[in-house]
């Protein structure tokens, strides 16, 4: 389920089934010029990526809207609101918070974190339209679908 209106009213009829939500975490930053296209197509890449793991368990999952940040922010402040989010969600019949990036920096306070990191390798660039990208994206999402299943 997705955050839109219709898979909202299904959630709602149906919250004791759906035990799993998913936060894409997407760093966002105009300071660094060499940096914006490679953000962008990552956050382009890791929105399909997400949109298609709900895709693959469907009924299971609610994926929420993309979280935010500033890159060069504070992580002790991120952690603070993106654990008031993980919050929220276990306060719900939510069992398992996943939170997915490409970006490394949060290995390094995933202890921290209210919830599983799914850190996914950098994507630099590429056509999001090619077989490679297509095949790349669904190799990774059966991969990461089969971990979160595993917390079931």
């Amino acid at each position: 389920m997705q955050w839109i209106k219709e898979d909202l009213q299904q959630y709602i009829q149906a919250k004791e089934y759906v035990d799993t939500i998913i936060v894409p975490l997407i760093p966002y930053h105009l300071s660094q010029d060499s940096e914006l296209e490679k953000n962008a197509f990552q956050s382009e890449v890791l929105s399909i990526f997400a949109k298609e793991i709900e895709k693959e368990l469907s009924g299971r999952v609610m994926l929420t809207p993309n979280y935010h940040y500033l890159k060069s922010g504070s992580k002790e402040e991120e952690l603070k609101r993106i654990n008031s989010w993980a919050g929220d969600a276990l306060s719900q019949p939510f069992k398992n918070v996943f939170f997915v990036t490409f970006d490394s920096t949060w290995k390094k306070n995933e202890q921290a974190l209210d919830g599983t990191l799914i850190w996914l390798p950098g994507i630099q660039s590429g056509d999001l339209k090619s077989n490679e990208m297509r095949s790349f994206i669904h190799d990774q999402v059966e991969q990461i679908g089969e971990f979160i299943k595993s917390y079931w």
